[in-house]
């Protein structure tokens, strides 16, 4: 036998076989077949790619494989063929190709790698999951090994969106999808980008089927809109609507949350059909309203900022996610609003007194004019019953006039109190604007009522004779046509 290396084949002595490995060769072929030379027939079947044969491993002696083909034919291959691979156990069956043969040694001059590339190709298909090992890189992607077979992944389809630096990827095995194949061309177009697609697609089905209303997750804000953000909860996004991030009023969502930070979420609702999955922030905070009544009982005086207005009175922020509504008619004591811009205005800080608190409801009533003195205290003792008083006509409405005794203080003269005689229309008495006086008739202090009478106001021995009468008639309203058939007066 000579000294070259057939095949990856070396010995290392001048016979032709040195007397281990002929002894390990004769062990070999005596345990198999009883002692005979296996033949084609117990071989299994060969593969149908063309070139590809099976032999039985029957002996492994340092780097050199050596295969029974079956027939008295034996070949050899080099272990580094296997470098991807675990090597092979004696009496493994093996696919190789025959490169040739070395008639000094009579082996059969085996390639592992050959095998592999004809069956790879016979196999290969679009469509199919495969592994590759990046060879090399160009500027429109990567170039990988596949079994043999040369493939290649446009920089496109190597991550869920554009790479621009390929060297890391360089002797990194990736899995990845073929998308085109040209057998006849001899190419082949892989895509990762198609199976991180797929792992992402069933780790949201995963992920989606795991979720539980009112389980409190960890997620990842993805994007933030004027309307809410998009958060990341493991594969599946949902939504985090603006009314949910805080318990207060939340107008730029990017003051609660930041593209890329890690929160807390509730799972609110979750809706199989649409696949929408709707998330909560506040639900996760603690409740502003559950100390209420221990941080804001009746008759409290407050501070906080005017958030709202609206016809029927102003809301006022206390703290974050705590409003309460100053009604209107809780506006002043002065005069009558139609509107509560007349007293305050969106931004202001004020002082209020609560009235009452509902914690169940989340309601608070809150009194911007009882703040101070409230002139209603003591009207019994200031205007007494029977006594004659002097006040200002402030409003005239169909059932009679209200007179202004002091500021926050207003009486009312029915309209059967306004003289002896019938009155068809108050303005014939009273009008607007007009200084009278009237006999107290009834003190309410605690329903806040006065009632007054001018017809009564002559008995009185008080007065002064100062009343003002009763107004001057109205002229008489003007015909607008001249009549027909008469003299014109």
């Amino acid at each position: 036998m000579s000294d070259s290396n057939a095949g990856g084949y070396r010995h290392d002595g001048p016979e032709d076989l040195d007397a281990i490995l002929e002894r390990e060769l004769d062990e070999a072929l005596s345990s198999l077949e009883g002692g005979s030379f296996l033949t084609a027939d117990s071989l299994p079947a060969s593969p149908s790619a063309p070139g590809v044969k099976r032999g039985r491993v029957i002996a492994i002696h340092r780097d050199d494989i050596f295969v029974d083909m079956g027939g008295k034919s034996q070949g050899v291959l080099s272990a580094e063929q296997f470098d991807d691979v675990p090597l092979p156990n004696v009496g493994d069956v093996i696919e190789v190709t025959i490169e040739g043969y070395d008639r000094n040694d009579g082996l059969l001059l085996l390639s592992r790698k050959g095998a592999v590339t004809a069956s790879t190709w016979e196999r290969i298909e679009e469509g199919q999951i495969v592994e590759g090992r990046v060879t090399g890189h160009n500027k429109g992607g990567l170039e990988l090994d596949i079994n043999g077979i040369r493939a290649f992944m446009p920089i496109s389809h190597i991550e869920l969106v554009r790479v621009e630096d390929l060297a890391p990827y360089v002797n990194r095995r990736l899995k990845c999808q073929v998308i085109d194949v040209d057998e006849a061309e001899r190419n082949v177009v892989v895509s990762r980008r198609a199976v991180l697609e797929l792992e992402a697609a069933e780790a949201r089905e995963r992920a989606f089927a795991s979720l539980v209303e009112g389980k409190i997750v960890t997620g990842v804000v993805k994007s933030v809109m004027p309307y809410g953000a998009f958060v990341d909860i493991g594969g599946v996004d949902g939504l985090l609507h603006v009314k949910d991030m805080a318990h207060g009023r939340t107008e730029d969502p990017t003051k609660v949350v930041k593209e890329g930070q890690k929160i807390e979420v509730m799972i609110l609702k979750v809706d199989p059909d649409s696949r929408r999955i709707s998330l909560g922030l506040k639900q996760v905070m603690p409740d502003p309203w559950a100390d209420a009544e221990s941080k804001w009982p009746a008759d409290t005086l407050v501070t906080g900022r005017v958030t709202r207005l609206m016809d029927f009175g102003a809301f006022l922020e206390l703290e974050p996610g705590v409003e309460g509504l100053i009604p209107i008619g809780e506006m002043t004591y002065e005069r009558r609003i139609r509107h509560p811009s007349e007293i305050v205005k969106e931004g202001d800080v004020v002082k209020v007194r609560v009235i009452s608190l509902d914690p169940a409801r989340k309601r608070i009533s809150l009194s911007l004019k009882r703040v101070g003195d409230d002139p209603w205290v003591g009207a019994s003792a200031r205007w007494p019953k029977d006594s004659v008083v002097q006040g200002l006509v402030k409003r005239i409405v169909e059932f009679g006039a209200f007179v202004e005794l002091t500021a926050g203080v207003e009486g009312l003269i029915h309209i059967s109190e306004l003289s002896d005689t019938p009155v068809r229309r108050i303005t014939e008495v009273v009008k607007e604007g007009q200084t009278v006086q009237a006999r107290v008739l009834e003190v309410d202090e605690e329903r806040r009522r006065i009632s007054l009478s001018l017809k009564q106001l002559r008995d009185m021995p008080d007065y002064t004779g100062a009343e003002t009468g009763p107004a001057e008639p109205a002229p008489p309203r003007k015909r607008k046509k001249p009549l027909k058939g008469g003299l014109d007066w």
